[in-house]
C-alpha cells in the first residue's frame, strides 16, 4: 500500500458502514465561482440600434451609452436602462382595446370619452396621440409615470378644446383645427413638466353622440339638413328672381331718365327757339310774321290731302268744294 492511498482521518466521514470524502472545503470555491459568473454576466450589456442607454451609478445619472456592446460595473453598482428614441409610441383614447392593454377599466372608458361641447351637448370622442422620446434623461428622472402623464394631459386638453366649440363644429368643420391646437397645447404642457416627450400627432378618430341619445341626435341632424335644403332652395329662387327684377327696374329707371332728359332738352330747345323768334319779331315784326306764316304752311300743307287755292275776292266757295251725297252726307 502506497503512502498516497493513506487518508487522514479528518478526510473521511463515517456514516454507518460507508465512508465518503469531506466536500465542505469545495463550498467556498463554488460560491466564489458563482459570484464570478454573476459579475461577468452583469459586466457586458448591449444597446439596440434604435435605443439610447441611460447609465445610473448607485441610482444617480452617470451618462448615456450609444448603440452596441458596452461594459459596466457589475453587482448592481451600475444600472443601464435602454430607452427607444426612434420608435413612435401610440396612445388611444376612448377605445376599449387600448384600455385592455394598458390596464384601464371599462368604467374609466366612459368617463374618458364622454365630453361636453360649448353648446352643452354630449359627444363620445375617440382620438389617438403619437409621440416619441426626445430626452431619455428627463423621461427617467423628471417624471415618475410618463405614459400616465401623457394620458392625463391629453384628456385635459381635449376636454377643454371640445368645450370651446359647438357640436356641429366638432363633428364636421373644426376637427383639423382641434387636432392642431391639441398637439400644440400638449407639447407646451409636457415641456413645462420636462417629460422628455415629443408629440408627433394628435388626431380625432371618431366623434359620435352617445348611444342612448343617438336616435334623437339623428332626428335633429335630419331636421337641420332639411332646413339647410329649404334655405338653399329659397336662395336658388332668390338668385333667379331678384337679379331679373333688379335688371328690369334698372332698365325702367334708365328709360325714364332718358325720356326725362329728352323732354328737358326739347323744352330747352323750344324755349331757345321762342326767344330767338321773339327777339327777331321785336326787330322786324312784319318780316317775322311772314316768315312764321310761311314756315307754318311748309309744315302744315304736306299733311293736307286736298288743297284749295281761293281768291280773296271770291265770296262763295261752296260750289268749288264739290260737296255731294257721297262726300257730304245723305
Amino acid at each position: 500500500m502506497s503512502w498516497r492511498d493513506v487518508r487522514r482521518p479528518e478526510d473521511i466521514i463515517d456514516i454507518g458502514k460507508e465512508k465518503i470524502p469531506n466536500v465542505g472545503k469545495w463550498v467556498p470555491l463554488a460560491v466564489l465561482g458563482f459570484f464570478v459568473l454573476l459579475g461577468l454576466k452583469g459586466l457586458i450589456y448591449s444597446i439596440g440600434p434604435d435605443e439610447v442607454g441611460v447609465i445610473q451609478r448607485f441610482g444617480k445619472y452617470a451618462g448615456l451609452s450609444s448603440p452596441g456592446l458596452h461594459t459596466k460595473i457589475p453587482f448592481g453598482i451600475d444600472k443601464v436602462t435602454p430607452i427607444k428614441t426612434e420608435k413612435i409610441f401610440k396612445e388611444e383614447f376612448g377605445s376599449s382595446s387600448a384600455r385592455t392593454v394598458s390596464g384601464y377599466s371599462s368604467g374609466h372608458y366612459s368617463e374618458e370619452s364622454l365630453m361636453l361641447t360649448g353648446d352643452l351637448n354630449i359627444l363620445d370622442v375617440r382620438w389617438i396621440v403619437q409621440f416619441k422620446v426626445k430626452d431619455p434623461v428627463n423621461l427617467i428622472f423628471a417624471v415618475r409615470n410618463p405614459r400616465d402623464n401623457i394620458r392625463d394631459v391629453s384628456e385635459v386638453v381635449m376636454r377643454r378644446l371640445v368645450g370651446d366649440y359647438s357640436v356641429d363644429e366638432v363633428l364636421t368643420t373644426e376637427r383639423e383645427e382641434i387636432d392642431h391646437l391639441a398637439q400644440q397645447e400638449m407639447q407646451e404642457i409636457l415641456d413645462a413638466y420636462q417629460t422628455g416627450v415629443h408629440i408627433i400627432t394628435v388626431k380625432l378618430l371618431d366623434v359620435n353622440p352617445p348611444e342612448k341619445v343617438k336616435p334623437a341626435f339623428n332626428e335633429v341632424n335630419e331636421a337641420k339638413q332639411e332646413k339647410e335644403k329649404m334655405i338653399n332652395q329659397a336662395w336658388e329662387t332668390y338668385n333667379k328672381v331678384i337679379p331679373k327684377a333688379r335688371g328690369e327696374a334698372e332698365k325702367t329707371i334708365r328709360e325714364a331718365e332718358g325720356y326725362g332728359l329728352d323732354k328737358v332738352n326739347r323744352a330747352n330747345g323750344e324755349a331757345e327757339r321762342f326767344l330767338v323768334t321773339f327777339n327777331a319779331y321785336k326787330k322786324s315784326p312784319e318780316i317775322t310774321q311772314k316768315r312764321m306764316y310761311l314756315e307754318t304752311l311748309m309744315e302744315t300743307l304736306p299733311k293736307v290731302k286736298e288743297k284749295y287755292i281761293v281768291d280773296p275776292r271770291q265770296s262763295a266757295i261752296l260750289p268749288l268744294l264739290n260737296i255731294d251725297g257721297k262726300k257730304g252726307g245723305k
